[in-house]
């Protein structure tokens, strides 16, 4: 009787765990918004939970502004033509992975440069291009904010150094990393 009572309780507390897991989640996929409106790119993310104060994810970056037009107009451009982000956040909250946050990455960024001129004998404007293949790490704060139903907002900012070029006149010291996205998580 004792075994059986014994066996009855370990499986109520494992099935009580398992529900616990079950009702965490710990997924979250982001499109960083300002980043499309602003800079003409998109930008997405995935994120895993690890605990309640850290999570890792990854960011991947596609410019979708023409490089050889950006030297002749006179919004905000990307020098990133391409940026692949790993991350690390830790929260600083109360809440489950909520609320202000510090994160460490790195980058791999592909920079592209058109420089331009007019060539009175060609009776033309003339683009030279440049590429830079570069590997960056940098800081960032930032918040999230979730709701009940799982749809997020965060916001950050922050900078990298590229410590690794492949094309010094083309490749800049420093990289940005600004987003104001929304998610949901899962």
């Amino acid at each position: 009787m004792k075994k059986l009572l014994f066996l009855l309780l370990l499986l109520v507390s494992c099935f009580s765990f398992s529900q616990e897991e079950e009702n965490i989640k710990s997924h979250e996929i982001k499109i960083n918004a300002f980043n499309a409106i602003i800079f003409k790119s998109v930008d997405f993310s995935y994120e895993y939970l690890i605990d309640s104060e850290s999570s890792v994810g990854v960011s991947v970056f596609f410019n979708l502004h023409d490089p050889e037009e950006a030297f002749l107009e006179d919004g905000p451009v990307y020098n990133e033509e391409f940026a692949l982000t790993p991350y690390y956040r830790h929260f600083f909250s109360n809440k489950y992975a909520w609320g202000f946050f510090l994160e460490a990455f790195g980058m791999y960024n592909v920079q592209k440069d058109f420089d331009g001129y007019y060539d009175n004998n060609l009776d033309r404007n003339v683009l030279t291009e440049g590429t830079s293949n570069n590997v960056a790490l940098g800081i960032a704060l930032g918040g999230k904010f979730v709701s009940k139903k799982g749809f997020a907002f965060e916001f950050l900012g922050g900078l990298g150094r590229n410590l690794s070029q492949s094309n010094d006149a083309i490749g800049t010291e420093l990289v940005p990393r600004i987003a104001a996205s929304l998610g949901y998580r899962f």
